[in-house]
């Protein structure tokens, strides 16, 4: 018996050593796993489909409009005056005042080209949310920006 009990690992081995089937006996295993993947093709949406149109109600994106993007400062104030109380830089995604920054939420579109934009807002230590009114003029050259029912206009820089 302990002659048998002995032999018993080298058949073991043995029995794991040997060629491996062919790929045709297990179909749809893949045994190269190096091989590169391709994805699968996406398939076009339904000719019937439209896509759905925000109401003005509705929060967009999150991204100021374009139109609205840029340097603004106070009417009376020099672009470029970086000290400039009235100084702010209207990005994509944040409003960048003269000593506070705020990190945009939602923005939502109103009925007059007016946008309401929802911000989180950081400065002087301290951390806020506030929805302000964004009201372009319509040439363009003014934006007056509606906070708690203040109104203050700035010119485009």
């Amino acid at each position: 018996m302990r002659p048998a009990l002995a032999l018993l690992p080298v058949i073991a081995l043995a029995a794991c050593d040997k060629p491996a089937d062919k790929q045709t006996s297990q179909p749809g295993v893949v045994a190269n796993i190096n091989a590169p993947i391709e994805p699968a093709p996406e398939a076009p949406p339904p000719a019937n489909v439209t896509a759905p149109t925000p109401s003005p109600d509705q929060a967009t994106s999150g991204k100021i409009p374009i139109d609205l993007q840029g340097r603004w400062t106070g009417v009376s104030n020099r672009c470029g005056d970086r000290a400039a109380d009235l100084e702010l830089n209207i990005l994509p995604d944040q409003l960048v005042f003269h000593e506070s920054v705020g990190t945009v939420e939602a923005v939502t579109p109103g009925s007059k080209g007016e946008v309401a934009v929802k911000a989180a807002f950081t400065g002087e230590g301290q951390s806020w949310t506030r929805t302000l009114t964004l009201r372009p003029a319509a040439d363009g050259g003014t934006l007056t920006i509606v906070n708690d029912g203040a109104a203050v206009t700035r010119k485009r820089c």
